[in-house]
């Protein structure tokens, strides 16, 4: 299955909230979520009641539109929340959001995780001084982020942080001017994920 190549509007009317899938359209008169309250399709209009494995069901699927995860990846980070000590919700939440494309879109450098996908993926970024071109790559504590050392890699980030002026989360730091550069201060914990979530509901769907 290839990713979704459709209107991404459409994926955050389903899930009746701003999954942020388009970067500064999101926060503008044009976003599909404020204009149309209801989710896609012809039989929306009609009420009908969510069954709790509905509920369950639509909690896995935002968690993984909003990080851009095919179900399989999903899967594979369940499986190591499972065996790490701990809340296992709470685990899989803290590892999708140490994946270094959401790192770098929390960082402000690119305006989307889609954005910031394409911007690992054509290799503009180093991490510890080395290139990685991997956006699942897991960052670690300690980590330092760096913009390759090339006009057009600086430029595109520095434009992306005038435009946006991102809200940095208290786990990383980062540093604006000629040469942006990101640090991740420690590992991201359930309070630090921007998305309402309850990954209680995931786990028990999951389980079964």
């Amino acid at each position: 299955m290839g990713r979704y190549t459709g209107p991404v509007c459409r994926l955050c009317r389903r899930e009746g909230l701003k999954l942020f899938l388009k970067s500064t359209r999101c926060d503008t008169p044009k976003c599909a979520v404020e204009r149309k309250e209801y989710p896609p399709g012809m039989h929306t209009m009609k009420r009908r009641k969510s069954t709790d494995y509905a509920l369950r069901l639509r909690e896995k699927q935002k968690v993984k539109r909003y990080y851009g995860v095919y179900e399989r990846q999903f899967r594979r980070y369940l499986e190591i929340a499972e065996r790490l000590p701990g809340n296992t919700g709470n685990i899989l939440m803290s590892l999708l959001e140490r994946r270094l494309d959401n790192i770098v879109h929390r960082l402000g450098f690119a305006g989307s995780r889609a954005q910031a996908r394409q911007l690992v993926n054509h290799g503009h970024l180093r991490v510890n001084g080395k290139k990685v071109d991997i956006p699942s790559y897991l960052v670690k504590a300690g980590d330092t982020i760096t913009v390759k050392n090339r006009p057009k890699s600086l430029r595109f980030v520095r434009t992306v942080q005038e435009e946006i002026r991102p809200n940095v989360p208290d786990f990383l730091s980062v540093t604006t001017g000629d040469n942006p550069e990101g640090k991740v201060v420690r590992l991201p914990e359930i309070g630090d994920v921007s998305l309402p979530v309850q990954p209680a509901l995931i786990i028990e769907l999951v389980s079964k």
